[in-house]
């Protein structure tokens, strides 16, 4: 049985379940802390939780009308948090689990510093959760799994992004835009996974099977859809074990144009919106060297086409797809999730020698 494809396949479900009560708990929350006035936010995680982030600058900004800088937590813990300016800034740590490290560091410093901090999580009472002035929880009904079998996530993803999405919408009608539009267009993002589910299981599936033995494999997005792109890499690393990359578009014509290709498996996502014009001149140049390009998009010839979604909300659609091929990878190639967290990679003690939930924290 394959876990991760049913957990895939829940999705739809779960957008529908979670979509009232995210969005009146995002209501409240910025309210409560009443962000109506900030001037720049800051979205930082690690993971996943980092290209939720990604996924959501486009939403804050374009929504919410507030400057967005999204960074993963080393770097705004480490770099970026003491120069920040502290007026009229939040920051929202991003942590399913509210136990890492960074991320908890990340919030305790920008606290520190004055600016108002807000967490995304899984409970209440999560460390990342105390560490926040203000918290949103994005506990969602688990699967049940025999022994306990970790699957890539999935659903967590879809609930933190989906959060992210609620509390844009939340702090656009603090700041008295309009959000009509935007909240039809986030209903409807539901029936087109379940679309993009159905149009795309088989093709992912082939797609596996032909690819199965590429060495790697390379996911490439812009925009919103970058995020996607590190997130499609992220679950072929968690599904198999094998080597995955996930780059802008613009950064594959950089760099990756000058590799040995080998018939290089290189996904295309693309919303065909504002890169609409780049995506066609890239592909061009992909396939010009040689490699396998699988374009990821609602145009009616993709190889994994998508249910047509604004740009803004597509990392909920685009995923789908490149699970769905991670999902069959694994199976084909009849991997263990996450390798077994063997070799060091136990998720007790913090993750292993990773030590993601024991790092030390600099206050």
């Amino acid at each position: 049985m394959n876990r991760f494809r049913d957990h895939i396949f829940s999705l739809p479900a779960l957008m529908r379940e979670i979509a009232p009560a995210f969005a009146e708990e995002a209501q409240r929350v910025v309210a409560q802390a009443g962000l109506a006035r900030i001037q720049r936010l800051h979205l930082i995680g690690c993971g996943d939780s980092y290209m939720a982030a990604l996924a959501a600058e486009l939403a804050f900004e374009m929504i919410a009308g507030v400057p967005t800088e999204p960074q993963n937590a080393m770097t705004f813990a480490r770099y970026a948090v003491e120069f920040a300016p502290a007026a009229d800034a939040a920051v929202i740590g991003i942590s399913v689990s509210g136990s890492v490290s960074r991320t908890i560091e990340g919030v305790l410093r920008a606290r520190k510093r004055g600016l108002r901090t807000l967490a995304v999580t899984s409970a209440a009472h999560t460390p990342i959760a105390q560490a926040a002035e203000h918290v949103v929880t994005t506990r969602v009904p688990d699967l049940p799994t025999p022994d306990g079998m970790q699957v890539p996530g999935a659903r967590s993803y879809v609930a933190s992004m989906w959060m992210l999405y609620a509390l844009a919408l939340a702090l656009a009608e603090a700041r008295s835009r309009e959000t009509r539009s935007w909240h039809e267009a986030l209903s409807t993002a539901a029936d087109a996974a379940e679309a993009t589910l159905a149009r795309c299981d088989a093709a992912a599936r082939v797609l596996a099977e032909q690819t199965l033995h590429a060495p790697v494999v390379v996911f490439c997005g812009s925009g919103p859809n970058y995020a996607t792109a590190l997130f499609g890499a992220a679950k072929v690393l968690e599904a198999c074990g094998d080597h995955a990359v996930g780059q802008d578009v613009e950064e594959w014509a950089h760099l990756q144009y000058f590799a040995h290709t080998q018939a290089t498996p290189t996904f295309l996502i693309t919303a065909y919106a504002r890169d609409a014009s780049r995506a066609e001149e890239v592909k061009v140049a992909m396939q010009a060297i040689g490699c396998r390009v699988l374009e990821v998009s609602p145009r009616a010839d993709a190889d994994l086409r998508v249910a047509a979604c604004p740009e803004v909300f597509s990392p909920l659609v685009m995923s789908i797809p490149l699970m769905l091929f991670a999902a069959y990878r694994a199976e084909q190639k009849g991997e263990t999730y996450f390798r077994g967290f063997g070799g060091g990679r136990s998720i007790e003690g913090g993750g292993g020698i990773s030590r993601i939930r024991t790092s030390h924290i600099v206050a």
